[in-house]
């Protein structure tokens, strides 16, 4: 398992991606997958069936994980 010099809480630069050039936080770094999921980017829709906690079902906006060579760490958050 590779080491990586982003973490959790990091400000990170999207590079690459739909999301190129967004300035936003780490909220998990997934190392075995070298992937990290982003605050706000790579947002999907998910459909969600009607349940206890959502009783009308619907949609769920959810972030993906993305490359973690696709986020470089923000200039100034060394």
């Amino acid at each position: 398992m590779a080491k990586f010099k982003i973490k959790k809480g990091d400000m990170v630069l999207v590079i690459a991606g739909d999301d190129k050039g967004k300035k936003a936080k780490v909220l998990q770094v997934l190392p075995k997958k070298a992937q990290v999921i982003v605050e706000g980017c790579k947002v999907v829709k998910k459909a969600v069936k009607a349940n206890d906690k959502n009783p009308k079902g619907g949609f769920l906006s959810k972030e993906m994980p993305m490359s973690i060579s696709n986020v470089k760490k923000a200039q100034g958050d060394n």
